[in-house]
């Protein structure tokens, strides 16, 4: 279930609820950026540094809480170290099971297979974080200086 919230600068206040259908290329929320999900669901989720970058991939129960973690350097490490913090891709489980099982898929590909996923469904490679209530990142140029 979700529910949509506004925030206040007291913080967040629940304002009604709404049913919302994945798209993984949007994400669920993507153009409501006032909706957060209320129950935790496995997810796993693809980082880049930018348009054809360094990738990361995790998984995760809670993905807005993990990508601030990811955003403020909270847990340090690769992600911090390299700059990766643009979600480009997401897919949502019904257990966690599932979702290290996607995971561990996942980063067994090989690099272009990894791209190719990710360009399915985002071929800009959009920032989808703010479709989950997170600010945007700031816009980088393309690696080849366009």
């Amino acid at each position: 279930m979700l529910k949509r919230v506004q925030h206040d600068e007291g913080g967040w206040r629940k304002v009604g609820s709404e049913i919302v259908t994945l798209n993984l290329f949007q994400g669920p929320f993507l153009g409501i950026p006032d909706v957060v999900p209320v129950e935790r669901q496995p997810c796993v989720y693809i980082l880049a540094s930018g348009r054809h970058g360094t990738l990361y991939i995790g998984v995760t129960s809670d993905l807005a809480k993990r990508l601030w973690q990811h955003r403020e350097g909270v847990t340090g490490g690769f992600t911090s170290r390299y700059g990766v913090h643009r979600l480009v891709r997401f897919e949502m489980f019904g257990d966690m099971e599932q979702a290290i099982a996607r995971e561990k898929q996942l980063k067994r590909w090989h690099r272009p297979w990894k791209i190719n996923l990710i360009e399915s469904d985002n071929p800009d490679w959009h920032d989808l974080a703010p479709g989950l209530g997170l600010a945007a990142l700031p816009a980088r140029g393309r690696r080849d200086g366009s």
